[in-house]
């Protein structure tokens, strides 16, 4: 699921429809997509998220009580994932936050072993000890 955030700092006494209005005319997305919208207001210290499910809207708020929200400053419509909105209600600033990189390997050896363990220890006594399988080393 996508998540959208509204750049600028709107007035909240908005509700469902004008949330609604605001992603097709300011942000240019469909409101009825898959997706989240955030919108903050000038303080930074609320936050209404806008959503549509099969069949209508719903809208999420929080408030904070003393902190506030550390917004993104870009100029574009800033995609976040979940997991960044989730950092972002938690106060943690996106602009310093960067995880791991994720890795995908293939295998751990680079051949096909049948039923051989991946890398043999040399076991002769006339050779040194060490690896025998250089593609495992």
């Amino acid at each position: 699921m996508k998540v959208y955030l509204h750049r600028e700092a709107i007035d909240f006494r908005v509700g469902l429809n004008g949330l609604a209005i605001l992603v097709e005319q300011a942000l240019g997305l469909d409101p009825f997509a898959e997706a989240l919208y955030v919108f903050r207001n000038r303080r930074r210290d609320r936050v209404k998220i806008l959503g549509w499910q099969r069949n209508g809207f719903w809208m999420l708020m929080k408030r904070l009580e003393q902190d506030r929200f550390i917004w993104p400053d870009v100029a574009t419509v800033p995609t976040l994932t979940v997991e960044q909105l989730h950092w972002l209600l938690d106060g943690i600033d996106l602009a310093v936050v960067h995880k791991h990189p994720r890795r995908f390997y293939e295998r751990v050896c680079r051949r096909r072993l049948n039923f051989d363990p991946p890398c043999r220890l040399n076991s002769d006594p006339g050779m040194e000890a060490g690896i025998v399988d250089a593609d495992c080393a």
